[in-house]
């Protein structure tokens, strides 16, 4: 199964139309982000407080499918993925019951904080990649078979 995360639609998450800003979106996918790491096991504390390697954001991107109200039972779904030796990609599908309402992405590249320059994947992080992504591809193989 890809890693899910549940979270609920508040009033700061939206806009004066009354729906998920659109950067707020990124924000909870994020929150997602950060759940996925600390069920692997990794330290967030240690992850995100002076680190020596970092993981910017280089790219992201949101489609808006359906809109997202204060109250809503949101479940986000991850798929990260390795897309080189110092870079990966998380794909987000965000559902409000059976119907996916934003799909999302995010591209990180790997850094050594104190140079700025580019690096190696560490050892925790291609873990992490590879024990979600393969619990994603045991996922859909299962569900496409459902399909036939």
């Amino acid at each position: 199964m890809p890693f899910t995360y549940n979270r609920t639609v508040r009033f700061q998450d939206t806009d004066a139309a009354g729906v998920v800003y659109f950067a707020n979106v990124l924000a909870i996918c994020h929150e997602a982000y950060e759940e996925s790491l600390e069920a692997s096991s990794i330290i967030l504390k240690d992850f995100f407080i002076n680190p020596s390697v970092g993981f910017p954001i280089v790219h992201a991107s949101v489609d808006f499918l359906r809109p997202m109200f204060v109250g809503d039972k949101l479940l986000i779904s991850l798929i990260p993925q390795k897309i080189g030796v110092e870079k990966f990609e998380i794909t987000y599908e965000i559902t409000v019951g059976e119907v996916v309402v934003a799909k999302a992405i995010t591209r990180h590249v790997c850094i050594d904080v104190s140079s700025r320059s580019k690096r190696e994947l560490p050892d925790e992080i291609v873990q992490w990649l590879e024990t979600n992504h393969r619990g994603a591809e045991g996922a859909e193989r299962r569900k496409s078979r459902e399909v036939i």
